[in-house]
Formats: C-alpha cells, structure tokens, sequence
C-alpha cells in the first residue's frame, strides 16, 4: 500500500486529542485526554454497561473487474506511563557498594530542567497480509497481534555526574484481533468488512479498573488504512446512483470511512475515528500538528506565543510532542502567520451562475 499521499492525514487522525490547549499537565482538559477513537478492553467495556467501546466496524464497497486484493493496516497509540523518582538520600559514589532507592515524586528538578509524571504515546502498527476478496469471501481472516509489557528506566545525573533521580517508562501488554471477511454482492462487487477488538486480558475484578488503568490497556486513535489492487473503493459519502442503496447498507461503528489521496483517486480509504469528507488535506499554511482540529491553527498559535514563560516551561518540560510544537510556533516568521489569518481558495467569477 502506498501511503506516501495519505500519511500526513493518517498521521493527524492519530495524534487528533493527543494533548489540547493549553497544553499543560496542570490543565483540567489535560488530566482526561484520549477521547477519541479509544478502544478500550473487552471486560472494562462490559463494565461500563457498553458506554466505552472495545471493538469497532468498518464496512465499505469494492468493485473491480478483476477479483480485487485488499491491503489492510491498523494504526494506534499505546500509552506509556511516565513516572519520576528521586534518589533517597544523599548522591553515592560513582560506583556503590549499597542498594540505591529511589521514591516516586510528583516532581524532579535536575540542572534547571523540571520533569513530572505525564503520559506519552508510542505509535503502534498491524500490517495484515494482502486479502484476495474472493478468498476472505469463503474463509474470513482472524489476525491476532499483540504488544508486550515493557519497563525502561533512564538514570538521570547533573552536570556534575551526580545521581540525581530516575524516569521510569512503563507500558502494559496489549491484545487484539483484527477479522476481515468480504461479502459478494454479484457483479464483480463486494462489501468489505473490518472488525477491530481488544482481546487484553483484565486480570483482576474489571469493576475495580479505574479509567486510567484501562487506558494503559487500550488502542488510542484506533483507525485502519485500506488499499485495493485490482479495483477501487466506492465513496459513501457520495455513491453513484446504481450503488446508493449498497453503500446506505454498510454498518460502520466508531468509524468514518472516506477516500483519501489525490482528488478522484479510489485505491485508498480512511476509516477514521472524526469525522473527515472524502479527501481531506492538510492545508499548506498550517505549519504541523497542534492535536486539536476542533481549533483554528491561527487562533492556537497565537494563545501559545501569548502564554507566559512559566506556562512556556512548564509546556516545554511535559512531552517531547509539545516542546517541538513549542519551538516551531515560537520560530514562526510573521509572514506565516499572516497566512494564518486567512487563506482564499477556489476562487470564481461573480458572474459565473448568473443569467
């Protein structure tokens, strides 16, 4: 599959909710996030009464006059729990003889650098091999992944090569299956369908797992990339006449499918968990992502560069994703945020349409 044109969209449907403004820990937005396209554990879910998802269904057309091949890709955040410790007691030499400890703190200072506990995100990925319609027709596939539980722990010193403290990175293992089955409907045409479920185990009372917890179980900004060989996806958004009823009949769930690529391409298709039309484009003028596609770039940019500089730290010193963002809008020439503020396209005549 060829996502060269399709990668930048992919990548803001991921990231869309990672974190929002004003983009500080200490922010009561920023103490829930993760609120879109979450598909949280089986058990969790059922615990919920149903009210958090634990799967999610994709369901779109193809039709080719060849038997067409399906490429499919799910894409997701696992979160990464970030804890910081500080050294009990006084900095041991170079090369201690005692056991060091370390006590988990709300805060760690070193070298004027401020780190406090935050949880980041890993992309994940799942390439299923290529689908001949026609087979999944007759066998549909069940394609199991998983991701393992992992701990990582960077010691930090000061300038001075003294042991100062720990980060402690923490990621829970994560289960899931992908089903892929196709539907002939005559003619050379068929309805794919995509079911996306987090088989995690829970491991103790599902009752007793605070959101939290769950989240550390879950598949965030869960959506699946598509390709076809040997035909071509039919939009939903706006279905040719003869496959209007055919495309009203596919059932999605948590999901947005739409064409993406070149304009009037079909061999691609988006099944997002925001509501997208077919197509979507970054505009030109935004200068990379700001996780919040509810806002407008110039009205974000311009919070951010009027934030004061104890708020610009504490941004900074959160996430590695808010730093860069950071530092690219404080770079911004103002020529660019001139085009910030408004962009004319598609431009017409005023007597076009007129008798």
């Amino acid at each position: 599959m060829n996502t060269k044109h399709v990668d930048a969209i992919a990548k803001a449907v991921l990231y869309e909710g990672y974190m929002l403004y004003p983009y500080r820990p200490s922010s009561v937005k920023n103490r829930q996030r993760f609120n879109f396209g979450v598909l949280y554990q089986k058990s969790y879910s059922e615990a919920q009464t149903g009210s958090d998802a634990w799967s999610m269904q994709t369901e779109c057309l193809v039709q080719g006059d060849l038997v067409p091949v399906v490429e499919l890709k799910l894409r997701f955040l696992k979160l990464v729990d970030r804890s910081v410790r500080q050294l009990s007691g006084q900095s041991p030499e170079p090369f201690p003889t005692d056991p060091i400890h370390f006590d988990p703190v709300s805060v760690i200072e070193v070298d004027g650098k401020v780190l406090v506990p935050w949880r980041e995100a890993i992309e994940c990925e799942v390439n299923l091999p290529p689908c001949k319609l026609d087979e999944i027709a007759a066998i549909p596939l069940d394609w199991k992944f998983s991701f393992p539980a992992k701990q990582e722990t960077e010691i930090l010193r000061d300038e001075n090569n003294r042991l100062m403290g720990s980060i402690v990175r923490k990621q829970d293992l994560v289960e899931g299956v992908v089903e892929a089955q196709a539907i002939s409907l005559g003619e050379r045409r068929f309805k794919v369908q995509i079911r996306v479920k987090n088989v995690t185990s829970c491991g103790k009372d599902s009752a007793q797992i605070t959101r939290d917890a769950a989240l550390m179980r879950s598949f965030v900004s869960a959506h699946v990339l598509l390709g076809v060989n040997g035909g071509q996806f039919v939009s939903l958004l706006e279905p040719p006449e003869h496959l209007r009823e055919a495309a009203a009949a596919c059932q999605n769930v948590g999901v947005w499918p739409v064409l993406v690529g070149r304009e009037g391409a079909h061999d691609t298709m988006l099944a997002s968990p925001i509501i997208l039309y077919d197509y979507p484009q970054i505009a030109p003028e935004s200068p990379g992502d700001l996780f919040d596609g509810t806002e407008i770039d110039e009205i974000l940019a311009l919070r951010i560069l009027t934030m004061t500089d104890e708020e610009k730290q504490e941004m900074r010193q959160t996430d590695e994703h808010a730093r860069t963002m950071l530092e690219r809008t404080e770079s911004l020439p103002m020529e660019h945020l001139m085009k910030l503020h408004g962009t004319l396209r598609e431009l017409r005549s005023s007597r076009e349409g007129m008798p």
